[in-house]
């Protein structure tokens, strides 16, 4: 809740949300993903974290960005009043889960976690509030979220491993054994990612592919590092216009 409500007031320091907008969060099990956004309509969202795995606290600022502010919340909320209130396009009250417009949701809900908490500000807001808030020791923070960077650039192995499993051409015992060599997870880790793939099969390359053209877009565009408020106001563009994934591929 504590990393919520700080990805909330980055959020709005940027973008007016609807008055009325709000969510409820629930800890549910035996789920094949770490966190899960129900969008209600009316500006109202159910987030579900799933307490099978391990959240340490890298994932509390990452999970709980994605899923609210300036996340899957947000985006749901700019289409609905945008679109569905201002244009009257109902269609865009109907969200078929794999379409198009996943590969924007999950790309968007990725990258506005280093939207909100870029450069060191992630590792600040951990090592100043939330370890302290928990009664964790911050010494070795940076070093910690530094071997996560790192780890984070193999995470296309997944994409790999999946392919392979929906192709029947890799095998579950196989795929747990990749992902735990290329991808470094844990065996809790790697089932569950097996779980996911399983169940909701090539969506997996919405995650990382998603968020490398929601980045490209917004960079190719002037929204750079040195230049967040228009990072700010490109991102917003994304999650408020109907946009498919096509429009941003580099022409």
């Amino acid at each position: 809740k504590t990393a919520i409500a700080e990805a909330r007031k980055r959020t709005m320091a940027h973008y007016k949300l609807p008055a009325n907008e709000s969510f409820k969060l629930e800890f549910v099990e035996d789920k094949p993903w770490s966190g899960y956004n129900w969008y209600k309509g009316n500006y109202q969202s159910l987030i579900q974290i799933n307490t099978d795995t391990k959240i340490f606290i890298d994932r509390a600022i990452d999970v709980g960005s994605h899923e609210s502010y300036p996340g899957h919340h947000v985006y749901n909320m700019l289409l609905e009043k945008n679109l569905y209130h201002d244009k009257g396009w109902v269609e865009i009250s109907l969200y078929p889960l794999f379409s198009p417009q996943s590969l924007i949701a999950e790309g968007s809900a990725n990258y506005g976690i280093d939207l909100a908490f870029p450069g060191k500000e992630k590792v600040h807001f951990a090592k100043t509030k939330l370890l302290p808030a928990a009664g964790l020791d911050t010494a070795d923070i940076e070093l910690y979220f530094k071997a996560l960077e790192i780890k984070g650039r193999l995470n296309y192995a997944r994409n790999e491993v999946a392919r392979g499993l929906l192709a029947d051409s890799l095998s579950e015992y196989k795929a747990l054994i990749k992902l735990k060599k290329y991808c470094l997870m844990n065996d809790e880790t790697a089932n569950k990612s097996i779980s996911f793939i399983k169940k909701y099969r090539s969506y997996v390359i919405n995650y990382n592919y998603g968020q490398d053209l929601i980045r490209g877009y917004i960079e190719r565009n002037g929204g750079t590092p040195q230049n967040q408020q228009k990072r700010w106001e490109l991102f917003g563009y994304l999650l408020s216009h109907q946009v498919d994934p096509e429009d941003l591929v580099k022409k």
